[in-house]
């Protein structure tokens, strides 16, 4: 204390040698030392039973990839991390215990291609104007994001596995590669609605492998929940008395295998990751099996986790409810990126520190029971924990105290009810668009492919406003319900009496006779299903759920004189009609009208440029009007595309000899028969074998092609026979 000598006495400051004199009184001395115990106490419970902010805290990056996948058809209260003991979804809940689970997570729409036009661009239905599977396209006025991530530098890539996110219906927007190939080998897919978890997972595998040490967004696609629930084995047997779940188990694995391969790549820590739903499934709660109907818990509640390792918390669950808009507004917040004007969404990020946000009200849609079966669309509102659906018959429902929505409460709370129905008037008119909607019409085989998927497709514009309640025709629902349930399990002579009955009950719907035709198209019934559908397009000529199956089964039949008059008709309505297009050009095609099947193929490859066939088909008919030149870079971009397909070397084979090219000719035929030993390839290779003078060859394969013809005495076979004998007799 020396330092302190001669310094001024301070007022109240102890004098050397006094400090062991000085002492506070004991009750104050007590209220200090209880004070002190206390804030050591309230130190600890907090630093335990509250995690700190900087626990919680975010680590956003920039240089992130962004990795999203989709669920389709999930319910949350399937996987285990929400609670379910039965399921096994041991990927999902890793990913949810290391991660962030969003436990309130809802969809805008229970349809697969409008929910996902709110995922990827971050608004409601009523803003991107896609309303239901089919008959929409989304309009490139809507900015997805794919399109915002890749301005900023980012590979964009899409691995879809089911039709109703197929590129025609605008999702493709900013992605470099969008990989919805199902199979090459049909020009008119019919049938093909999807692929397993495992295809999807090889096709991002292999493209992982070329762009790792790039910046990527990614989007995977899983679509295995979706009915009919056909899991592949050991999966089929272990979840044989719930067949759904062993689909939600398969699909997990495959879940496990993305971020395995992340993992093997050495950039799991480099990418933000969002795995959500795109909407749930009834389970027969309120009568609905499936989805699409109505907008209750079980087919608008989905899953959401996310989850950035090393830089989001572990472990959160954020109880408030969200929607599906709010992921494109995380993920730009993630990578510090700014929020495009339109978003309707917000970011999850504060929520995911512990902060506060509060809830917002969210907007619900279906417009499948107006566009699929004539009955009224439904629109509502989520908001502070209740649920309004606007119907011809209104639904009001405290989802905190009845998350069953076992109690409408409408008219016991009718002044909550009238606000909530001006909440939702005023909610639309500030949401909605400016821009037309997006209608489009849809293909035949648009039209099988949506009823292989399990959906009466849309399409028809209903007019008028007062259509019913779908609550009121549920006995015509679960009748189709029965009848789609019967098709799917190959039982189709007791789905044909189903769809007779529902035709009985709404012949203005045209899906029902379309179904019936379909069902018994595959029955074998060629003429009983053209004869539903002519009659139905006497009740509904202009319809194009009646012309779309009628021109298919009419070009399957081998009646090409009626399968392009429904063309035409087809045209008349739809000048874009692909199928339509695809069956002119096919058609002029065998008749030879050059001209004519190059300008419909030409119109149809604006429409899906990626068809292989039709590329092929289209470079035939350059080849044909003497185009070499165009026909043969068209080729030889397919060789690089499919160096496996004997298709094209065989009409390579016919170009070059119509070149004058017969070595080239020769070369390609060959490569055909090594791909594809056939009749078909046999004959035109036998051919140019003989033009180019090697008889012996030629006689060889000849000989090869009739032994395994399965023609009858065709004028092509009579001819052949022929020039076997006159071959023969030169070579003697």
């Amino acid at each position: 204390m020396e330092a302190r000598q001669g310094l001024p006495s301070v007022p109240g400051e102890l004098k050397p040698g006094q400090e062991k004199k000085a002492r506070l009184p004991k009750k104050q001395q007590r209220v200090i030392l209880f004070v002190a115990l206390l804030a050591i106490v309230l130190f600890f419970v907090g630093l335990f039973a509250f995690p700190s902010k900087a626990k919680n805290k975010v680590k956003k990056d920039g240089s992130l990839n962004v990795l999203l996948i989709t669920l389709d058809t999930t319910r949350a209260d399937r996987i285990g991390a929400y609670g379910y003991s039965r399921g096994r979804t041991p990927n999902l809940d890793r990913l949810a215990r290391s991660g962030v689970m969003l436990e309130n997570a809802y969809c805008s729409a229970p349809l697969t291609l409008p929910s996902h036009c709110s995922i990827l661009t971050g608004t409601y239905p009523i803003y991107h104007q896609v309303h239901n599977n089919g008959n929409y396209s989304l309009d490139p006025v809507n900015v997805t994001l794919a399109e915002l991530l890749k301005q900023k530098g980012f590979g964009t890539a899409a691995f879809v596995s089911s039709f109703t996110v197929d590129s025609r219906f605008g999702l493709d927007q900013g992605f470099d590669l969008y990989d919805d190939e199902f199979r090459q080998d049909e020009m008119i897919k019919n049938y093909r609605s999807e692929r397993q978890a495992e295809d999807v997972y090889k096709s991002f595998s292999r493209w992982l492998e070329e762009n790792s040490q790039k910046r990527f967004f990614s989007w995977v696609h899983f679509y295995d929940p979706h009915a009919p629930y056909q899991p592949p084995s050991p999966y089929k047997e272990e979840f044989a008395d719930d067949l759904y779940d062993g689909e939600i188990a398969y699909m997990d694995e495959y879940v496990g295998k993305v971020i395995q391969k992340l993992g093997e790549k050495n950039i799991l820590d480099k990418t933000f990751i969002v795995i959500a739903g795109d909407h749930g499934e009834g389970m027969g709660e309120k009568f609905e099996m499936g989805h699409g109907i109505f907008v209750y818990e079980g087919s608008m509640r989905i899953p959401f986790i996310l989850y950035a390792e090393k830089l989001m918390p572990q472990g959160v669950v954020v109880k408030e409810r969200v929607s599906l808009n709010d992921i494109v507004p995380s993920v730009l917040d993630m990578l510090k990126m700014p929020l495009p004007q339109k978003i309707q969404g917000r970011s999850l990020l504060p929520q995911v520190e512990g902060k506060k946000m509060g809830e917002t009200p969210f907007y619900i849609e279906t417009y499948g029971p107006r566009e699929n079966y004539h009955w009224s669309e439904l629109q509502g509102l989520i908001d502070k924990g209740w649920k309004y659906i606007q119907a011809p018959k209104p639904e009001l429902y405290n989802l905190a105290e009845d998350p069953l929505e076992n109690s409408n409460l409408i008219e016991k709370d009718s002044s909550r009810s009238a606000m909530f129905k001006k909440e939702l008037e005023d909610f639309i008119k500030e949401n909605s668009s400016q821009f037309e909607s997006a209608k489009r019409k849809l293909t035949p085989e648009e039209e099988n492919r949506l009823r292989s998927l399990g959906y009466v497709s849309a399409g028809e514009e209903i007019p008028g406003e007062n259509l019913p309640d779908p609550k009121d025709r549920m006995d015509e629902y679960m009748l189709m319900f029965r009848a789609k349930k019967l098709e799917m399990k190959g039982k189709n002579e007791e789905a044909i009496e189903k769809y007779r009955e529902l035709i009985l009950l709404a012949p203005e719907v045209p899906w029902y006779s379309a179904d019936l035709a379909m069902t018994l198209a595959k029955s074998g019934r060629m003429e009983e299903a053209i004869q539903v559908l002519e009659q139905a397009r006497k009740r509904m000529p202009d319809s194009m759920g009646t012309l779309s199956p009628l021109g298919l089964i009419y070009m399957h039949t081998g009646r090409f004189k009626d399968a392009f008059e429904v063309s035409q008709a087809m045209l008349r309505l739809d000048p874009q009609n692909f199928d339509a297009l695809a069956i002119a050009g096919w058609i002029y095609d065998m008749e030879g009208k050059w001209e004519e099947s190059y300008r419909a193929f030409q119109q149809a490859l604006k429409i899906e440029p990626e068809n292989r066939l039709m590329r092929i088909k289209y470079a035939y008919s350059l080849g044909a009007l003497g185009r070499y030149g165009e026909a043969l870079d068209i080729y030889q971009k397919l060789q690089q595309e499919a160096p496996d397909d004997p298709k094209i070397y065989s009409d390579l084979g016919t170009v070059y000899t119509s070149m004058g090219n017969l070595g080239l000719a020769r070369e390609n035929l060959k490569k055909a028969v090594d791909l594809n030993p056939s009749p078909e390839t046999y004959l035109s290779y036998s051919a140019i074998l003989e033009r180019v003078g090697d008889l012996p060859e030629a006689i060889r394969y000849l000989k090869l092609y009739l032994a395994s013809t399965k023609e009858g005495d065709t004028p092509r076979k009579l001819n052949a026979q022929k020039a076997l004998t006159v071959w023969e007799q030169k070579i003697r």
